[in-house]
């Protein structure tokens, strides 16, 4: 035998983890742009729905007689859309499918003013100011935190917060991509955690609501829904990214070599707070108290005038007008930030902000149109109610309910999220199905919602197809050269088991255990 047919003989093989890795990205560049993903799938229900309807598919409908939407022999029905009855519907209903679809508004109004405190630049001044003021014993807790916390300005955190952080280990002696990696495990493996409600809850809650309007036509889900769990997440996902960084990650890069550089970091310097945003994050601090003074008089009091007409807060308006609470809430210290610092000096300025932040909104209108119409044709031919009655007789036919259900659950959405990225693309294709089957099985949608959230949130830090990979990794070569994706991977990898376990652990204590609900007003199961 010669030696190079010895040499390929004795290749070491890859282990099966990492072959599983190399398939996830292999076949996840084969997928298209999500935009074309949707505009495919348009096409896959039409076809599928004649097909259905062609041999008359059905399930027996388990909601009682008389409940509204039950048809008369008690049957669902699959509606072809592949006739002309179909194509009427799709033409007359394409322009009110896109302008109707329920994230559309809520994240738009939502952004404009974030995109004040953005552009301001409070947020980066906040954010800057929160993590360098940490002590050295609390900073990779401050820096997991302020990852998590910055998902409320959208973009903010990869683009500011992850080199930020990097620059700041750096400084104190530490290996940067330790920095890095605690970072990106907060802005991104964290993500749906908050102390605040941000762009996120109102995008999910509204495809969630649209998906349980299925199985009840009536039933409304706010995007306060959540809030009582991802407030106390964000606490245990700040420590347990601290643990994991100080007692796995770090160990295992060792210690810093500055010559493993790209670049040359002598110049490496943090961007220390100048007095003047000092100055402006302390008027924007009394602005937020004002705010916040303003809006508890209309709540707080039980004849406060956003109360129920019985005095209730669950279904008051304050609760439906939530989005129109962020955009206050950020855009008033954000004007204020940025007339004490000479950012914005007049309206001009302040409509410049929100123009360029709806400019940089195109590609997910452009998704949104897309995923409308695939929502709507998915309600349309009854699959989704079909896959559901299907799905919960599986289910209560194998006997897997209650926590074991909600950990698959949530392991399917985590192995889902390797190749859909994006958590408004993910739960518009799968809430419809899993919305109305985990509904008829008795769970409410904002406890579903709530298990969606971390399976999708867990596994945004290893999977190349989470659009800002490619910045992190081009972070990452600055302070190593020779970095590669499955460096990349490798190092965040422990992150991702962890969150899914601890988190997974957290939610069946929190719902099961101690039967606390998700959020203000949130049901833990559903009845009819």
């Amino acid at each position: 035998m010669s030696s190079s047919a010895t040499m390929k003989h004795n290749k070491p093989k890859k282990p099966l983890f990492t072959r599983f890795l190399d398939s996830v990205e292999y076949l996840g560049n084969l997928l298209p742009h999500p935009i074309t993903l949707f505009a495919i799938f348009c096409l896959a229900i039409l076809v599928m729905s004649g097909i259905a309807g062609y041999f008359d598919v059905a399930v027996a409908d388990p909601r009682p007689e008389g409940a509204a939407g039950r048809a008369a022999d008690g049957m669902i029905k699959v509606v072809s859309l592949l006739n002309a009855e179909g194509l009427q519907l799709i033409v007359t209903n394409l322009v009110k499918n896109f302008t109707g679809f329920a994230p559309l508004g809520t994240v738009l109004v939502a952004m404009l003013g974030v995109a004040i405190a953005e552009h301001s630049g409070m947020l980066s001044a906040a954010m800057r100011g929160l993590v360098m003021g940490a002590s050295k014993r609390m900073v990779t807790v401050t820096v997991v935190f302020a990852g998590i916390i910055s998902n409320t300005a959208s973009e903010l955190g990869y683009v500011v917060l992850i080199p930020l952080a990097a620059m700041l280990f750096h400084s104190l002696g530490r290996h940067p991509l330790a920095g890095l990696a605690a970072a990106f495990a907060g802005v991104s493996g964290g993500y749906s955690a908050n102390l605040l409600i941000g762009t996120v809850d109102p995008l999910l809650s509204g495809i969630t609501e649209t998906a349980a309007q299925m199985i009840d036509p009536n039933y409304s889900v706010g995007p306060e829904v959540n809030w009582y769990f991802m407030f106390a997440s964000t606490f245990f996902i700040s420590f347990m990214g601290a643990f994991v960084t100080e007692k796995i990650v770090e160990p295992k890069l060792g210690k810093y070599n500055d010559e493993e550089a790209s670049e040359d970091l002598s110049q490496d310097k943090m961007g220390s707070l100048t007095d003047i945003e000092k100055k402006g994050l302390k008027a924007a601090g009394i602005a937020v108290l004002i705010v916040s003074a303003v809006i508890a008089s209309t709540v707080v009091p039980e004849s406060g005038v956003l109360r129920t007409a019985d005095g209730q807060i669950a279904g008051s308006p304050f609760l439906k007008s939530i989005v129109a609470f962020i955009f206050v809430f950020f855009a008033i210290p954000g004007f204020v930030y940025g007339k004490v610092t000479g950012t914005m000096n007049n309206d001009r300025d302040v409509i410049d902000a929100m123009s360029k932040s709806m400019s940089s909104m195109g590609m997910y209108i452009v998704l949104v149109f897309f995923a409308a119409q695939f929502v709507a044709f998915f309600k349309w031919t009854n699959f989704g109610q079909v896959f559901a009655v299907a799905g919960a007789d599986f289910l209560q036919t194998i006997g897997l309910t209650g926590p074991a259900l909600f950990f698959a659950f949530i392991l399917m959405c985590g192995f889902i999220n390797l190749m859909i990225g994006s958590a408004s693309a993910q739960w518009a294709v799968t809430a419809p199905i899993f919305v109305p089957m985990l509904m008829l099985v008795g769970y409410a949608p904002e406890t579903i919602q709530a298990a969606y959230r971390i399976g999708d949130s867990t596994t945004n830090i290893i999977t190349p197809m989470m659009s800002y990979f490619g910045l992190i990794l081009a972070v990452a070569t600055r302070y190593m050269k020779n970095l590669g994706i499955g460096t990349l991977i490798a190092t965040m990898l422990p992150y991702s088991l962890c969150f899914l376990v601890g988190w997974s652990v957290l939610f069946y204590l929190w719902v099961f255990l101690l039967g606390l609900p998700v959020g203000p007003g949130a049901a833990t199961f559903y009845t009819p």
